[in-house]
C-alpha cells in the first residue's frame, strides 16, 4: 500500500499545475500578440483589402483632376498632292484689283495701260502642299456640373468602408491565430496528462512483475498493464500528429519558422473578469454605413450627369510660316456642354445605385440584428464556461476523495487493482477535463470580445 501512496503523490505533483490559476482579468500572451502582428502582415485577404483602399484614393485623385488645366502638344507634318490656291476667276479678279491699286497709287487713271515696269505680288495660296505644325492645347473644365465634387466624396466612403472591412478581417485573422494557439496550449496540457499516466504505468509495471515472481498475482494483470501501455503510445501518436497539425496551421497564418513554434509552450490559466468589456460599434456596421454612403453620392453623381458643364478652351500655334490664310495662330474660349436627353441613361444609373444603397440598408438591418445575437450569445457561453469549471473542480475534489476511498479498499482486500487504476484514471480524465474547460473559456472570452466589437483592442 505505501507503493500505492508514494504512486499517488508522484500522480499528483504533476496535476497539481494543472490547477486553476486566477488572474484578474485575460489578456493575450505577448507571444500570441506577436503571432498575431506576424498573421496580419502575412494575411493575403487584409493585403487586397488595402490595395483596394489604395485603389478608391487614387479613384479620389482622378476625381480632383478633372478641374486641372489639361496641356496637349501637338506636332505635325502633312504633304498634299498640291498647294491648294483660288480658283482662275478669283485669281483674275485679284490680280485686277491689286492693278487698280497700283494704278491708283502712281497717279494713273483707272483705264489707262498698266505699266510694264511694275511688278505685281504673287497671289499667295490657300494652304502649301507641305504643311509642319506645332502647337499647345489647354483644356480645362471650370464646373463639372457637381459630377466631379460628388464622385470625390463617394471613393472617400469607399475608401472608409474598405478600411472598416479591413478591421474586420484583421479580427478574423486574430481569431485564427487565438484559437490555434489556445488548441496547443490544450495538446501541451494532454501531454502533461500522458506524462503523469507513463510514470504511473512504469511504476504498476514494475510491481506486477515481483508480484507475479511472488505469485501475488496472475499473467492477466500485466496484460491489462500492456494492454495500457499501448493505449498510451497511441495517445502519444495522436499528441505528436495533433501538434504537428498545428504548429504547421500556425506557421501558414503567421509565416513564423516551424522551429521557433516548435519551442513554444502556451498555457492555460483560468481568469475572473471584473465586468464584461462595453460594447462597441462592430467594424462590418462601420464598413456597411460607408458603403451605404458611397452609393448615395455615386446616385447623384450619376444624375449630375444632366448639369451643363462648363470648361475653357485655348490654342496656341508655335509655326506660323505654314498656317493656312483661314488658321488663327491662336484662339481662347469658353464652351457649355449640356446633355439635354441622353437615353434615360444617367436616370437609370442614378436609380441602380440607389437600389444598391437599399440593399446595403438591408445588410446592415441583417448584420445588426446577427450581431445584437452573437452579443447575447457569447455572453450565455462565456457564463456557462465559468459555471462548467465550479463543477470540473468538484469533479475533481471526487475523484480524489474517490481514490484514496479505493485505495483504502484496496489495502484491506476490499477492491481490486482495476478499481485502482480506475481510479486513477478518473483523477487523471477531471485533471484535463479542467484544462478544456479553461480551453473553452477563453474561446469563449474571445468570441465574446469579438462580438462587443473590443478584440482588436487585445492585439494593437
Amino acid at each position: 500500500m505505501q507503493r500505492y501512496k508514494s504512486l499517488f503523490f508522484t500522480l499528483l505533483i504533476p496535476l497539481t499545475g494543472l490547477l486553476p490559476f486566477k488572474t484578474s482579468a485575460q489578456e493575450l500572451d505577448p507571444v500570441l500578440k506577436d503571432l498575431i502582428q506576424k498573421g496580419l502582415n502575412k494575411s493575403h485577404s487584409i493585403n487586397i483589402n488595402n490595395d483596394d483602399a489604395e485603389q478608391a484614393k487614387i479613384d479620389q485623385k482622378l476625381a480632383k483632376s478633372v478641374f486641372l488645366p489639361k496641356l496637349t502638344f501637338n506636332g505635325s507634318f502633312t504633304r498634299l498632292n498640291d498647294d491648294i490656291t483660288f480658283d482662275n476667276d478669283t485669281q483674275n479678279l485679284l490680280t485686277a484689283t491689286q492693278k487698280l491699286l497700283v494704278k491708283e497709287a502712281v497717279g494713273l487713271p483707272f483705264n489707262a495701260i498698266f505699266p510694264e515696269n511694275m511688278l505685281l505680288t504673287d497671289i499667295k495660296n490657300l494652304q502649301d502642299k507641305n504643311i509642319l505644325k506645332s502647337s499647345v492645347d489647354v483644356d480645362w473644365v471650370l464646373f463639372s456640373g457637381f459630377e466631379a465634387n460628388n464622385a470625390i466624396k463617394a471613393s472617400k466612403h469607399k475608401e472608409v468602408s474598405l478600411n472598416y472591412l479591413g478591421m474586420a478581417e484583421k479580427d478574423k485573422v486574430a481569431l485564427k491565430i487565438i484559437e490555434t494557439y489556445n488548441n496547443l496550449a490544450l495538446v501541451y496540457a494532454s501531454k502533461k496528462v500522458l506524462t503523469t499516466s507513463e510514470t504511473y504505468l512504469n511504476e504498476q509495471e514494475h510491481y506486477v512483475k515481483k508480484a507475479i515472481e511472488n505469485g501475488l498475482t496472475t499473467p492477466i494483470s500485466r496484460k491489462k498493464i500492456e494492454l495500457a501501455q499501448q493505449q498510451l503510445a497511441s495517445k502519444k501518436l495522436e499528441f505528436e500528429h495533433n501538434k504537428t497539425l498545428l504548429i504547421e496551421v500556425l506557421h501558414k497564418l503567421t509565416g513564423e519558422s516551424r522551429e521557433q513554434l516548435s519551442i513554444l509552450m502556451p498555457k492555460l490559466e483560468s481568469f475572473e473578469l471584473n465586468s464584461l468589456s462595453e460594447t462597441e460599434k462592430r467594424n462590418e456596421i462601420k464598413a456597411l454605413e460607408e458603403a451605404k454612403n458611397a452609393s448615395l453620392f455615386k446616385a447623384k453623381m450619376e444624375k449630375n450627369h444632366v448639369i451643363p458643364k462648363i470648361a475653357l478652351k485655348g490654342h496656341y500655334e508655335f509655326v506660323e510660316d505654314d498656317l493656312s490664310l483661314l488658321d488663327p495662330q491662336w484662339y481662347v474660349g469658353v464652351g457649355i456642354k449640356w446633355h439635354i436627353f441622353d437615353g434615360n441613361e444617367s436616370r437609370l444609373k442614378s436609380k441602380k445605385s440607389l437600389l444598391e444603397s437599399e440593399k446595403y440598408n438591408e445588410q446592415l438591418k441583417e448584420a445588426e440584428d446577427m450581431i445584437s445575437l452573437s452579443i447575447v450569445k457569447a455572453k450565455l457561453t462565456y457564463e456557462a464556461s465559468l459555471q462548467n469549471i465550479k463543477i470540473v473542480l468538484k469533479e475533481i475534489e471526487i475523484a480524489d476523495d474517490t481514490y484514496n476511498i479505493v485505495s483504502k479498499q484496496y489495502k484491506n482486500n476490499l477492491a481490486s487493482i482495476t478499481d485502482v487504476l480506475d481510479a486513477i484514471t478518473d483523477v487523471e480524465k477531471a485533471h484535463f477535463k479542467l484544462q478544456e474547460s479553461f480551453f473553452k473559456q477563453r474561446n469563449a472570452y474571445t468570441e465574446l470580445l469579438h462580438a462587443n466589437g473590443t478584440l482588436s483592442n487585445q492585439y494593437n
